[in-house]
């Protein structure tokens, strides 16, 4: 009987073409000798803490002359042969002819003999002396017509006695030789990977690789938390995961974890120790007591996955004691508030690619590869004009968890500096909206820094990448798909003239932004008294629009009132700026801006340049 377990090889996710190996290790013995001890005990490590495919001969009794051919496949398909001779090996012709075709397949292959030396010298085994002479002395007998078989037998013993392996005796104890054979298993199956040796294999993974490789120091000794930072599709898991994958082989425990609650991922990260007792890892207490007795001496790495909770992270890796020296710890997250509360020092923001790859997001260059793949140019040029309308969703869905995350006054917040103040001076962009929400402005972007969804440039401009912006938009566009005046906030052109020559203004409207590269001048049908009807407007910009008529109303809502050309000698008779903050028109056709005072209390600025026509300004004296 034969008897065999299965696992998928591990991979990496550019890896194309399948994994050679049915099995990574055969084990060849002599039942009699090792099978209720050694063998059974290297194979439950090999099995069941490595998770390694084995195939082990759990034949009881040799029946026939000759091994079955299921037995010679799976040593044609096996990556590795350890071969456990103990001193009845070699009264076993079955034994023989598993280590016969073992040679004979590592000589027309690439296959690798590990041969363990239990209980026996290795020059007795290359000699045939002691208990291998008295085997072969019956062997010569036994097939006095088949002596080029007897001598098959014993070149092979000789060939697989000059292999480097391990003599049982040089070792204190059997758990020690077997903790030795299975990390060399492990290094052969997973040969030491730099992990530069990957950057051929993904754009633009160079410099993530690099910093990685600075942080992680394999040499140092101390225990070490890394984080990784940066917006959603940016390439943080593809990062972690290819460091896990090269890596994972020199630790003692291996953890890439997702998601989860405090008991769920302490259960992931003590089930190669507890096994089948991961139950008693009943609440949290429980579980980091058992953390700290069975890791603070192991060698650890631990991957945690888009991590937005800063308890969950806590509990789980409060202290670097409870993990053994020389363990690394990555953390990837949206949210750099995260690595900040937990003092994790070791982080780095990870940029995108070239703005050139796909606004620079790989996951972007990814979904886009995808479909335009074997494509013609037809489909490419109306994919691409496609989505400059609207997103892809599954771009669109992983930047959108950052948002959801978001408070009210977050996301409102959001919404306006991707419509209206990105590419200003932080210090603008802040005092911009203090005139609408007050002081907790400067907090806010911070936050808003923290998720990735915005960036502060060298220059102390307010940045935020494309499709996160384009996320903005389409997350505005779903509040009505179809009418753009039941929308928050308005910046396309087309979005902005269907409201005003419709006339299909409404409350929902908190803010207008058109800024056109050209003057143009609006159709006749362009209606300025779609005004009227936005009670709840607070911004709102024109700039090079020519229209023939002013309004004849503007909500007295408006904090912001910016307009480039406008058309009329005044404000509107009956507009009261009580909360108005910024009044900017130059180019106008004003005369004057009102009859009579205002009161203004909240005024900080006001353009009035070039205004030709303009023969006095407001009364200030109040």
């Amino acid at each position: 009987m034969a008897l065999s377990t299965h696992r998928a090889s591990p991979s990496l996710a550019w890896d194309e073409s399948p994994p050679r190996w049915k099995f990574d290790v055969f084990l060849s013995f002599r039942g009699e000798d090792t099978r209720w001890g050694f063998i059974s005990h290297l194979y439950c490590e090999l099995q069941f803490w490595r998770a390694f495919k084995i195939f082990k001969d759990d034949r009881e009794l040799e029946i026939g002359a000759s091994i079955s051919p299921e037995l010679l496949r799976a040593i044609e398909q096996s990556h590795l042969a350890i071969v456990v001779l103990s001193p009845d090996y070699a009264s076993s012709t079955w034994c023989l002819d598993e280590l016969s075709k073992i040679i004979e397949s590592m000589e027309t292959g690439d296959k690798r003999i590990l041969p363990v030396f239990f209980n026996v010298d290795p020059s007795d085994v290359r000699h045939q002396r002691s208990s291998f002479a008295d085997a072969f002395a019956k062997h010569k007998v036994k097939f006095s017509n088949q002596i080029e078989k007897v001598e098959r037998w014993r070149e092979a013993l000789k060939k697989v006695s000059n292999f480097s392996g391990w003599h049982a005796k040089n070792f204190k104890c059997e758990s020690e030789l077997i903790q030795v054979i299975v990390r060399c298993v492990w290094e052969k199956l997973h040969p030491p990977i730099t992990l530069s040796d990957c950057k051929d294999k993904l754009v633009g993974i160079e410099i993530g690789l690099g910093q990685m490789s600075l942080y992680l120091a394999p040499e140092e000794k101390d225990v070490r938390i890394i984080g990784i930072w940066g917006m959603g599709g940016v390439g943080k898991t593809t990062l972690a995961r290819l460091v896990y994958e090269k890596l994972s082989h020199k630790f003692e425990v291996a953890k890439f974890l997702v998601d989860g609650t405090i008991v769920d991922l302490q259960k992931q990260i003590l089930s190669p120790i507890l096994k089948e007792n991961n139950s008693q890892v009943w609440n949290e207490h429980e579980g980091t007591l058992f953390i700290r007795r069975y890791l603070s001496n192991k060698k650890v790495l631990l991957v945690f996955d888009d991590v937005n909770r800063c308890d969950h992270l806590k509990s789980l890796t409060r202290y670097k004691s409870w993990f053994g020296d020389g363990s690394r710890i990555i953390v990837t997250t949206r949210d750099e508030r995260v690595l900040i509360q937990n003092d994790i020092e070791m982080s780095f923001e990870l940029a995108g690619l070239s703005h050139n790859y796909a606004q620079g997001l790989p996951l972007a260059l990814e979904v886009l590869g995808g479909f335009l793949y074997k494509r013609d140019l037809d489909a490419w040029n109306s994919e691409l004009e496609s989505l400059k309308r609207i997103p892809d969703p599954t771009i669109f869905n992983l930047l959108k968890l950052s948002y959801d995350a978001l408070d009210d006054l977050q996301k409102n917040i959001f919404l306006d500096i991707a419509f209206f103040y990105k590419g200003l001076d932080k210090r603008r962009v802040i005092e911009l909206l203090q005139y609408c929400y007050g002081l907790n402005v400067r907090i806010v972007i911070d936050v808003l820094k923290e998720k990735s969804l915005l960036t502060i440039g060298l220059h102390n401009n307010v940045g935020m990448h494309g499709l996160v912006q384009e996320m903005a938009w389409e997350i505005v566009r779903q509040e009505s798909r179809e009418e753009p005046g039941l929308r928050s906030h308005l910046c396309h052109r087309n979005d902005i003239f269907h409201v005003f020559m419709r006339n299909t203004g409404t409350e929902a409207i908190k803010g207008i932004r058109l800024c056109l590269p050209l003057l143009e001048e609006a159709d006749s049908s362009w209606n300025c008294e779609c005004f009227s009807k936005m009670p709840k407007l607070m911004f709102l910009e024109f700039d090079n629009l020519i229209i023939s008529s002013g309004p004849k109303s503007l909500p007295n809502s408006l904090i912001i009132l910016k307009w480039n050309w406008y058309p009329s000698k005044s404000l509107p008779a009956g507009f009261r700026p009580n909360i108005l903050a910024e009044l900017k028109m130059p180019r106008s056709n004003l005369v004057r801006l009102w009859d009579g005072r205002k009161d203004l209390p909240n005024l900080k600025y006001m353009d009035l340049t070039m205004s030709k026509n303009l023969k006095e300004t407001p009364d200030f004296t109040a």
